[in-house]
C-alpha cells in the first residue's frame, strides 16, 4: 500500500533542526574523514597505487535536498526511504582500469565493507552515463565518536579511472546539474558515442599497460640471463659460487611463462601481432628468454627486414646480438652490436656488450676502448667500470685496474665480483711491494 499524502507530510524532516544538528557535527566529520583518507592513502600506496584522492563532507543544502528526493522516491514506489550514504565521501581516481580492482581488493582486506555497487555496468553500449564503483565502508570504531547523527555509519568510496572521472564531471554539468534529459535521438547517439569512446580508451590504455609490464619483465629476464652468461664464460669459478649463494639458479634455464591464473602458457606468435612492431619484439624476447633462440632470431630478423625506423632497428640489432651471445656465437654478436652502434652511437649498453664479447675473445685493448666509450656516455655504469678494471687486470695494468675497481665499488659496494677483483689486485700489489 502506497504511503498517503498525509503520512508523507508527517515524515518530512525539520530542516531547521537538521541544520543545527549538522552544524554541531560538521567539524568532527571533517576530522574523521581526514584520518580515513590518510589511512586509505597509505593502504593504496602499499598496494602499489598512487591515485588522486579527493574527499568531501556533503554540504547541508545538498544533504537535505537528497533526503527529500529519497523520501519522494520511497513514497512513489511504496517503499522505505533509503538513508543518505554519502555524507562522508571519498573519490579515488586511478590511471588504469586494472588499478580499480587492486584498490577494491585492498579495501576489502583492510576494512569492513557493507555494500559494493557498480554504477553504469547495466547499461548497453547505446546508452550514456558514467561508470563508477561505489564502496560503502563501515566507519572504523576509532572514528565513531566523531561521526554522530549520520543516517548510516558508512563512508562512500568511489573508484574511477581518470577518463571515468572526466566523463562524470562533464555529465554532471550537462545533464544532472542542468536537469537536462536529451530527447533528441541524434543528441543521445552523440552522448552514447562519446561515452563508448572513453570506455574503449580505458580498455586500450589497460592493454598497453599490460603489454609494457610484460615487455619490461621480459627485458629484465633477458638482462639477468645475459649477465649470468658473461660470468659463466669469463669467470666460471665466481659464477658457481654466486649460483650456490642464490640457491642453485642457472643462467641457461629457460624462463617459464605463466598465465594470470598461474598455469603455464604456450608461446603464440600470432597473439602478439596486434601490437605491430612492439608485439613482434615482445614475441622475440619471450622466445629468447625461453631459450628458443631459433625462433627469437627468426623474429628479430623479420623485424629487421621490415626496415623500421633506425631507433627501432638499433634496439633489434642489440637484442639479436644478445641472442647470438647466449649461444656463444661471438662473431655474429659483434656484428650486431656494431650495427646497433652505427645506428645509435650513443647506446652505451651496446658498447658495453661489444666490449664484453671482445674481452671474452681476449682482445682486451679493444674491449677497454669500448668500455671507455660507454663510460663517456654513462660514467656511473657499474658494469662498464668493473669490466674495464678486469680488462686492465688481464693486461697486467694493476694501477688502472685498482683505480677502476675502487670507483666501481663506490657505485655497488657489496658486489661480489668487484670485491673479489679488488682483493686480487691488493694481493698482487702487496707481493710486489714485498
Amino acid at each position: 500500500m502506497a504511503m498517503t499524502r498525509e503520512k508523507y507530510v508527517l515524515v518530512i524532516p525539520d530542516k531547521a533542526k537538521l541544520a543545527e544538528q549538522y552544524a554541531s557535527c560538521a567539524q568532527d566529520y571533517e576530522k574523521a574523514l581526514a584520518v580515513f583518507v590518510d589511512n586509505l592513502s597509505k593502504l593504496l600506496k602499499q598496494a602499489g597505487l598512487r591515485p588522486t584522492i579527493k574527499s568531501r563532507v556533503k554540504q547541508f543544502e545538498s544533504y537535505y535536498a537528497k533526503r527529500l528526493r529519497l523520501l519522494k522516491t520511497a513514497w512513489t514506489e511504496s517503499s522505505t526511504a533509503s538513508p543518505v550514504n554519502d555524507m562522508l565521501a571519498v573519490r579515488v581516481v586511478c590511471p588504469f582500469l586494472g588499478d580499480l580492482a587492486i584498490a577494491e581488493n585492498a579495501m576489502k582486506e583492510a576494512f569492513s565493507i557493507e555494500e559494493i555497487e557498480r554504477k553504469g555496468s547495466e547499461r548497453s553500449f547505446r546508452e550514456f552515463g558514467y561508470e563508477s564503483i561505489h564502496v560503502l565502508v563501515k566507519i572504523p570504531e576509532a572514528l565513531m565518536p566523531l561521526c554522530k547523527n549520520l543516517d548510516r555509519n558508512v563512508i562512500e568510496v568511489q573508484l574511477r579511472t581518470i577518463l571515468q572521472e572526466a566523463w562524470a564531471e562533464v555529465e554532471h554539468e550537462l545533464v544532472y546539474k542542468a536537469e537536462f534529459t536529451p530527447f533528441d535521438e541524434p543528441m543521445k547517439r552523440k552522448l552514447a558515442a562519446l561515452n563508448a569512446n572513453l570506455t574503449l580508451s580505458d580498455i586500450i590504455f589497460q592493454e598497453i599497460l599490460e603489454y609494457q609490464k610484460r615487455l619490461n619483465a621480459e627485458l629484465a629476464k633477458r638482462r639477468q640471463a645475459f649477465y649470468q652468461k658473461i660470468e659463466e664464460v669469463s669467470e666460471p669459478e665466481l659464477a658457481d659460487v654466486k649460483r650456490e649463494n642464490q640457491g642453485g639458479q642457472t643462467a641457461g634455464k629457460p624462463a617459464v611463462q605463466h598465465s594470470s591464473d598461474g598455469s603455464e602458457s604456450k608461446f603464440e606468435l600470432e597473439s602478439f601481432k596486434s601490437f605491430g612492431m612492439d608485439g613482434l619484439l615482445l614475441a622475440a624476447l619471450e622466445a629468447h628468454n625461453n631459450a628458443d633462440f631459433d625462433k627469437a632470431e627468426q623474429i628479430y630478423s623479420e623485424i629487421i627486414l621490415k626496415k623500421p625506423e633506425k631507433e627501432i632497428l638499433a634496439v633489434v640489432y642489440k637484442h639479436r646480438g644478445m641472442a647470438y651471445f647466449a649461444q656463444s656465437r661471438y662473431k655474429e654478436a659483434l656484428r650486431d652490436f656494431s650495427a646497433c652502434l652505427i645506428l645509435d652511437p650513443e647506446c652505451y649498453k651496446a658498447l658495453y656488450y661489444r666490449g664484453v664479447v671482445k674481452s671474452i675473445l681476449e682482445d682486451y685493448s679493444s674491449a677497454i676502448d669500448d668500455f671507455s666509450s660507454a663510460l663517456k656516455i654513462h660514467p656511473y655504469h657499474f658494469f662498464s667500470r668493473y669490466r674495464r678494471a678486469l680488462s686492465y687486470w688481464k693486461l697486467g695494468d694493476t694501477a688502472q685496474a685498482l683505480a677502476d675497481c675502487e670507483i666501481a665499488l663506490r657505485i655497488e659496494p657489496e658486489n661480489t665480483l668487484a670485491r673479489h677483483l679488488l682483493n686480487q689486485i691488493k694481493e698482487r700489489i702487496s707481493q710486489t711491494d714485498f
